[in-house]
């Protein structure tokens, strides 16, 4: 059966794949270069998403791809826990260098980012000989049934597939714009810890530098360091999940660098390797080591193919200057978007462009933070994928549009994508 248009596509694949695994847009890709794709239909997109993050050095990028196409020649898989390669120790050997910090660190692959925040909660259990694992409103982990326990919000994520792990707890994440200080969610964390858990039972703590599907809010630097404060005070693992945040996405190569913190555990996938199946645990080598041998692991972890696409990414980064690049997409969308802004006061409620190329846009009713506006979000993401611009929404109340260009895209790329979202605005405003 031959198949030519996106709604052919569409048709089978609602026929063929079950409706949880759904498609935010019915766009069928066929090709894509750097920042812009084209779908079956040969329609080009300028990409503001990156699959999620993930392909931050740009679709088929050609030193990746080189890689790649020479690893294919050797082999495409031993498992690393059987025969391993030198690629896998040359890129935890790396990653313990990139790592925040001065501790000596080792590292420890798998397939998913899911699977990193997993493991993570596993070597804090096996090091502390405790239960107990704190996460925050808004965060996300995962949809593994533990990392959905950790997730702290409902939809779709967690309906319908409770009861979730045992001995999970959530506090407030600070929020400035919605009212909640970093005062506030201290003050409920000692109250968790007065009334739910006491410390000394905390395995960990996992938090998210700039919370993904929660909506993009960085987390205030005084609060990373009160969490690292607390977590040495009594012993608790901290873990920095920078999965979306890693590999140069916010202009720091990891994001806890703005704090000046040095996570306990770090986990990473998304831009690692350039579109290829990997993630990492990197950590405090004494916290690491913690489990016994054999306990860690998994079939495709640390993929020869995803380690080798993963050093080129890291060859990418450095020769091309990306995380400084990271910082200068930042100022270009926050510069637009702040115009904008002054356009739809009462619509554009937020912008966040601090962060590097991890960027946010709130969209709200009468220009009030609790008045969030997810149709208007949802109906400039739809009209964006029919004007050529990929956009993604997130946040727990379904009214944040993030963007996430390739750290490789160009300016003119960028001023294009933006003009698009002006365009949108004045369709569905006047």
């Amino acid at each position: 059966m031959t198949t030519s248009s996106n709604a052919d596509w569409q048709a089978r694949k609602n026929a063929a794949v079950a409706r949880g695994q759904g498609n935010l847009a019915p766009v069928f890709i066929e090709r894509a270069e750097n920042a812009e794709m084209w779908d079956v239909e040969g329609k080009r997109y300028v990409d503001f998403g990156t699959g999620i993050a993930v392909c931050s050095t740009g679709h088929t990028n050609p030193k990746v791809t080189a890689a790649v196409q020479e690893q294919l020649q050797r082999f495409s898989h031993t498992c690393v826990m059987v025969t391993p390669y030198g690629s896998a120790v040359e890129l935890a050997e790396k990653l313990n260098k990139l790592a925040p910090g001065t501790t000596p660190k080792k590292t420890i692959f798998v397939t998913t980012g899911a699977e990193a925040v997993e493991n993570c909660v596993k070597i804090a259990r096996a090091h502390t000989g405790r239960r107990g694992v704190i996460a925050f409103n808004g965060g996300f982990h995962g949809r593994t049934m533990l990392a959905m326990g950790l997730t702290g919000k409902i939809t779709p994520y967690k309906n319908l597939f409770g009861p979730f792990p045992a001995e999970i707890y959530h506090a407030p994440f600070p929020v400035a714009y919605h009212g909640v200080s970093v005062e506030e969610s201290l003050k409920a964390l000692d109250l968790l810890f007065k009334v739910d858990i006491a410390p000394s039972d905390v395995a960990a703590i996992i938090v998210e530098p700039v919370q993904g599907e929660g909506g993009f809010y960085p987390a205030p630097d005084e609060f990373m360091q009160a969490l690292r404060k607390l977590c040495d005070e009594h012993s608790i693992v901290l873990i920095a999940d920078e999965i979306q945040t890693g590999f140069a996405r916010t202009g720091k190569f990891f994001c806890s660098e703005y704090a000046g913190v040095e996570p306990d555990l770090l986990t990473v996938a998304k831009g690692i390797a350039g579109g290829f199946p990997l993630a990492a645990v990197t950590g405090k080598a004494e916290i690491m080591d913690a489990p016994l041998p054999g306990g860690l692991g998994g079939t495709y972890a640390g993929s020869p193919i995803a380690c080798t696409a993963a050093l080129a990414v890291l060859d990418v980064i450095a020769e091309e200057n990306l995380v400084e690049r990271a910082s200068k997409i930042g100022d270009l969308f926050g510069t637009k978007l702040g115009e904008l802004q002054r356009q739809y006061p009462d619509v554009i409620g937020d912008i966040r462009a601090d962060r590097g190329a991890m960027i946010a846009m709130e969209l709200v009713k009468s220009g009030d933070a609790e008045q969030p506006d997810a149709d208007l979000t949802k109906a400039m993401v739809t009209l964006a994928y029919q004007r050529g611009l990929v956009l993604l929404s997130c946040g727990i109340r379904g009214n944040v549009i993030r963007f996430l260009p390739a750290l490789t895209i160009s300016d003119e790329l960028i001023n294009e994508g933006l003009d698009i979202i002006e365009g949108c605005f004045k369709e569905l405003l006047t």
